[in-house]
Order: C-alpha cells, then sequence, then structure tokens
C-alpha cells in the first residue's frame, strides 16, 4: 500500500508546491493510518488541518479504500 500512497501524494503535491508548502510521507501503518510531514508554508498554516483532512486525506481515500486516516507528525 505505501507504494499507492506515494503515487497519490505525487498527484497532490503540485497544488501544495503551487502555495509554498509541500508534503512528505512517513509512514503506513498496517491499521491504514497515513502519516506525513507538511512542509514549507503548509507547516505554519492555520489551514494545515484543512487541507489534510479535506485534501489529502479524502484524495487517498477515493483511491485506496484502505487508508481509515491520515495524520500530520
Amino acid at each position: 500500500m505505501e507504494e499507492e500512497v506515494k503515487e497519490v501524494l505525487k498527484e497532490v503535491k503540485p497544488s501544495l508546491q503551487a502555495d509554498g508548502g509541500d508534503v512528505e510521507l512517513v509512514e503506513v501503518t498496517e491499521e491504514g493510518i497515513v502519516k506525513v510531514e507538511l512542509q514549507g508554508a503548509c507547516a505554519g498554516c492555520p489551514m494545515s488541518q484543512l487541507t489534510l483532512k479535506n485534501g489529502i486525506e479524502k484524495k487517498l481515500k477515493e483511491e485506496i479504500p484502505e487508508v481509515k486516516e491520515v495524520q500530520a507528525v
């Protein structure tokens, strides 16, 4: 599942990078928890939780049904 997650994150990255941010995969657990690190402008942005849940998590769940949650570390 980790490779699938990496592929989906590649699709998400350009929109984050356009705003000066980025996302890096940290870990995919056996339970379907995806842990990511928000970087650049995303790291300190007050909207980062919204981006994480409504952007990254939503896209991952659509593409990979095994994903249960996305967490920022």
